[in-house]
């Protein structure tokens, strides 16, 4: 369990009996498991497919048993109530310190991964999607990509609650890990998440803004700064004494400065911030490090970087007994 998260439960529980709520969801194949799974390793009482009409009365059983940390899972197999959902965290955030974790993943990714398990998806048995868009019944049984599409029409309402997590390309030990380090931080202000990203790999779906810096002077190109990484001082240094890097930096920590204090006001929860560069190692690595040392005397604030923590999650299995 990541130190941090387990320290600040401890704190947490001697500092306040608010209950700290962890409301999971997304659609199926994301990696709702894993990260459920997270949560209870980190001291989290979890329950999955808990209906959204139940969660004041586990609330109820939970704080008469000494529960502080809740984690529930809510999906589509609620469908026909998850309209209540965005009320209901409204009404939530008055009484608990609560976090919103949205899953999601690409439509290939998600056939991929139905195809690998072979398990059905849940909509697949229900026949929840019509025969033709202007026909809404009779209903049949969907294809899988049908029902992916189906899902996330019935998950939209939902979708925007919270914090957004592209597990496209994430490892289940990369997931676990952003999911602690998600409820790791405070949830009474805004959190900005800076995340640098490869454009080779695809642009990261969870962002709120993308900002293109591939047009920066590369360090790639320079032998002895290759191997490294936007956070090693050679390459920090290199990429600081570039004026047309720096400018990129002021602008989108102008533009950041402008429109947070409105989020804010909007209620936001989480604003993602992805940047993006051709390899994901050195300029979009170096400008969300620097942006979150920027905003982090202000907001809560987290940095992740898509490539080098999967890289890191590798190499993590691998040191570990019976690792690929």
């Amino acid at each position: 369990m990541n130190d941090t998260t387990s320290r600040g439960i401890d704190e947490t529980a001697t500092q306040s009996q608010r209950i700290q709520l962890v409301l999971l969801s997304g659609v199926s194949g994301s990696g709702k498991s894993i990260a459920l799974n997270a949560l209870e390793d980190a001291g989290y009482y979890c329950v999955d497919n808990l209906p959204p009409q139940l969660v004041d009365q586990l609330l109820a059983v939970a704080t008469e048993s000494g529960h502080t940390h809740l984690g529930i899972a809510m999906d589509v197999r609620s469908a026909d109530s998850l309209g209540l959902l965005p009320a209901l965290a409204r009404r939530l955030r008055q009484r608990c310190d609560l976090h919103f974790i949205y899953l999601d993943s690409t439509t290939d990714m998600l056939v991929q991964r139905f195809s690998e398990t072979r398990r059905a998806h849940p909509l697949t048995a229900r026949g929840l999607a019509p025969v033709a868009p202007d026909q809404p019944l009779p209903f049949s049984a969907p294809s899988l990509i049908e029902a992916i599409e189906l899902e996330r029409e019935l998950l939209a309402p939902v979708a925007s609650l919270g914090l957004h997590i592209d597990t496209s390309g994430l490892r289940p030990a990369q997931l676990r890990s952003w999911v602690r380090q998600a409820v790791g931080v405070g949830a009474s202000r805004l959190t900005l998440l800076f995340e640098s990203f490869a454009f080779k790999r695809g642009v990261a779906l969870d962002a709120d803004y993308v900002f293109d810096v591939r047009m920066l002077p590369n360090p790639h190109y320079d032998p002895s700064l290759r191997g490294l990484t936007g956070r090693d001082a050679p390459v920090a240094d290199y990429l600081r004494s570039q004026p047309a890097v720096m400018r990129m930096l002021d602008d989108i920590t102008g533009f950041l400065q402008h429109w947070l204090p409105a989020m804010a006001e909007d209620q936001r929860s989480y604003v993602v911030v992805a940047v993006g560069c051709t390899g994901g190692q050195h300029r979009s690595v170096f400008l969300a490090e620097q942006l979150g040392k920027h905003f982090a005397a202000e907001y809560s604030v987290l940095v992740r970087h898509r490539e080098l923590d999967a890289a890191d999650s590798v190499g993590t299995a691998a040191r570990q007994p019976g690792g690929a």
